[in-house]
């Protein structure tokens, strides 16, 4: 299963977080790591952008063996279907950059409802409600369903890319899986900003 982590520097609210090194690893590299941990994962690439921000996060990649495309700084959702039309993939799986604790097991559950399910749904995700804190997310699409819905998309939704399909859930096939009790110390794992950060550097340090 093809996994396409979308990432770039360009971060207003922290800018170059992904690059930031949590125990001498940057976190791009770090969600890397806790993703290949699933054993159905079979491809990782890092989904960017062509602007020369992202320059670093490419020497960083380069420097850890990890495949890379890169597409649109703002237009997410082509620069997600460029990737998995490269990579001639059904489906992806979308995992942000700014998770470094993202947990492979639920990776893992997604992976198996689409298996039992043989390609039946255009969206599997356990944001639609959401149920898991943020820095948990795991959205496998359809290629061939974003690829026909491409072009109705606003502005914004072509750059958070799933917001379409969840507006407008009457006309896919959707399927979310819950957690009942999530068992997570923090109510947020991902890294939007610099608070975000000394909460994820606590939970290493318990390590």
């Amino acid at each position: 299963m093809l996994v396409i982590i979308q990432a770039r520097s360009s971060s207003k609210r922290f800018p170059k977080k992904i690059l930031y090194k949590i125990k001498s690893i940057p976190i791009i590299i770090h969600v890397i790591n806790n993703v290949i941990k699933s054993r159905f994962v079979s491809k990782v690439v890092v989904a960017t952008s062509n602007k020369k921000t992202d320059n670093g996060l490419i020497s960083i990649l380069k420097k850890n063996r990890v495949d890379f495309y890169r597409s649109s700084l703002n237009n997410v959702a082509l620069r997600l279907l460029n990737t998995a039309i490269k990579y001639k993939k059904n489906s992806f799986i979308r995992i942000s950059g700014d998770s470094p604790l993202i947990n492979f097991k639920i990776i893992d559950k997604a992976i198996s409802i689409k298996k039992k399910s043989k390609g039946k749904f255009d969206i599997i995700t356990n944001v639609f409600p959401r149920t898991f804190p943020s820095g948990q997310s795991v959205e496998i699409i359809k290629t061939k369903t974003l690829k026909k819905n491409l072009t109705k998309m606003s502005i914004y939704e072509k750059e958070h890319v799933t917001p379409f399909f969840y507006s407008h859930y009457d006309r896919f096939k959707i399927i979310n899986f819950k957690s009942k009790s999530y068992k997570g110390k923090l109510k947020k794992y991902s890294v939007d900003n610099k608070k975000d950060l000394k909460n994820i550097l606590k939970e290493f340090k318990n390590d």
